[in-house]
């Protein structure tokens, strides 16, 4: 399957259905409180780069974004693939295009907060895959059970 990834704006059809859907996955899953999704206009602010994967027919399959705290290191949020693509490599080429953007960014580490509960799994597998390792609370988030943080160092 050919795959296009570029930067687009949140602001759109497309992508508001895309995080309505993971919306929809993520809300059962943990206590609301410890559930930490920005809305599209909050992804739409500046210091944050939203990268849409879309398909041969230009049909958004799938998304993530990056979220630059103060200069110092990079957040990547709201991954997504469309159910239909999941394991087709999607979700590794768009963390590959946040890493590639952190890296002109001149960042030297990319963070992440995802779920804590067994129904994650295949999230932190495909983190794993792409050079995360499990790191410690960072920014505001809460140190729970429903929370787990990832790193990956960019410099040597």
């Amino acid at each position: 399957m050919a795959v296009t990834i570029t930067c687009e704006t949140p602001l759109q059809d497309d992508v508001r259905s895309m995080v309505g859907a993971l919306n929809d996955h993520l809300i059962p899953l943990s206590p609301r409180e410890f559930q930490f999704q920005m809305t599209v206009e909050q992804m739409a602010g500046p210091e944050t780069v939203l990268f849409v994967a879309r398909d041969e027919t230009g049909k958004a399959i799938g998304m993530g974004a990056l979220k630059v705290h103060d200069g110092s290191f990079g957040e990547v949020k709201r991954m997504y693939t469309d159910p239909v693509v999941r394991g087709s490599g999607v979700g590794r080429k768009l963390l590959e295009a946040i890493e590639a953007e952190a890296r002109e960014r001149g960042l030297a580490e990319l963070k992440l907060e995802t779920g804590g509960t067994d129904p994650f799994a295949d999230t932190w597998a495909v983190y794993e895959r792409c050079g995360f390792v499990r790191g410690t609370v960072f920014a505001d988030y809460p140190d729970t059970q429903y929370n787990v943080f990832y790193e990956k160092k960019l410099t040597a």
